[in-house]
């Protein structure tokens, strides 16, 4: 049934909007979208969006997974950004996110991994890998091998997930996404720009101003140099900005350069997901059925997904009361490793033991009451 205009204004009026694809928003796209109630056409748009995610079996289970009848919390749910590369090339998760929805399912916990974290990965052996001891972002790429040198992220994210899984003590987790940063873009630039809080003055590594990529130091052809760009650099200053997509991916990819490195990376990450959130629910989005079927092809796109058996639309409903003003976003506090002057990684404070095990117990909030320090505050 088709509505108009002044029954969408009442039946705005008469609830909070019932936001439909919180999916989106926890799995790094956008945060929400109105459902079919709340706007014309909405159902033929949530066909769209689904038809447009790329399912896969990212946690290597297919064959033994089992859909239940609802998607019930507690949930953990693996979030893992990578950059666009060939079949040739090795993929990295250049970010990794774990978002833990309580049994209440009226809110979103988000944390980070540092990508230079140290752990033990594990042994895989679609792959013939040992384990080792490394980073914790190159565990997709010793997992993503498929042969003749080819590479499958998604086969990469399986080992990247059993990393995670060993890390915290998470026994599995419910669903996951890969996201494709170039995606991003497109998502951005399809709701017309972001709004963020830049929180610090950021210079960026990889564009010029103009948004043209800095040229390479040719003697760093062979990728042996930390800094191998040289000319004008893109420049991001301390304020609200409005990003176009480009700006606003290429300010959350920064690292080189900043006082914490990737902790900041981390936080301004956090910062960009919550601004997308608070976009994608502006009316400007919402009410405007153009530009929100070019905002949810455009997060299809970026996003490979496993529901365990459920899909994406369903896990947009299953989340429907998480909205960005419930979304605590956590820092976990940790240090650089060095062995003998040369810089290791990334490791934890001995009480991130203690956060995971409230992962665990689903006492997250308990938790971060008796640690307030966890809060990122800045996000």
């Amino acid at each position: 049934m088709l509505m108009s205009g002044d029954d969408v204004a009442k039946t705005s009026s008469k609830r909070r909007a019932p936001l439909w694809a919180r999916l989106c928003a926890i799995f790094g796209c956008i945060l929400m979208v109105l459902s079919g109630s709340a706007l014309v056409g909405g159902q033929v748009l949530m066909a769209r969006y689904a038809g447009a995610v790329d399912n896969a079996d990212l946690f290597g289970n297919a064959a033994s997974a089992t859909k239940v009848s609802d998607i019930k919390g507690p949930l953990n749910i693996l979030l893992v950004g990578v950059d666009p590369r060939s079949e040739e090339q090795t993929p990295l998760s250049d970010s990794i996110i774990v978002v833990h929805v309580p049994r209440t399912m009226d809110q979103a916990y988000v944390f980070s991994i540092p990508r230079d974290l140290v752990v033990d990965i594990p042994s895989f052996a679609k792959t013939g890998f040992r384990g080792t001891r490394g980073k914790i972002n190159s565990a997709m790429g010793f997992g993503s091998a498929v042969g003749n040198g080819k590479h499958d992220p998604v086969q990469g994210f399986d080992l990247l997930a059993r990393t995670v899984q060993q890390l915290t003590g998470i026994q599995k987790f419910d669903a996951g996404a890969i996201i494709n940063f170039g995606g991003f873009k497109k998502i951005v630039d399809a709701m017309g720009g972001v709004t963020m809080k830049i929180d610090q003055n950021v210079k960026s590594e990889h564009l010029q101003p103009n948004g043209k990529p800095r040229p390479r130091l040719a003697r760093c052809a062979d990728h042996s140099c930390e800094h191998p760009y040289y000319g004008p650099q893109a420049e991001y200053k301390v304020g609200t900005r409005h990003l176009e997509g480009w700006q606003a991916l290429d300010y959350v990819r920064q690292r080189y350069g900043l006082p914490k490195g990737d902790y900041d990376r981390q936080r301004h990450q956090q910062q960009f997901i919550k601004a997308m959130a608070k976009q994608a629910l502006s009316k400007d989005v919402v009410t405007n059925p153009t530009k929100l079927d070019k905002v949810l092809k455009a997060a299809g796109n970026a996003l490979t997904f496993d529901g365990n058996g459920h899909s994406v639309v369903d896990w947009g409903f299953a989340l429907k009361d998480i909205s960005s003003e419930n979304m605590t976003l956590i820092k976990l506090p940790g240090a650089s490793l060095f062995n003998n002057g040369r810089y290791q990684g990334e490791g934890l404070e001995d009480s991130a033991d203690e956060f995971f095990s409230s992962i665990r117990t689903d006492a997250v909030g308990t938790f971060l009451f008796q640690h307030p320090e966890y809060f990122n505050n800045n996000a």
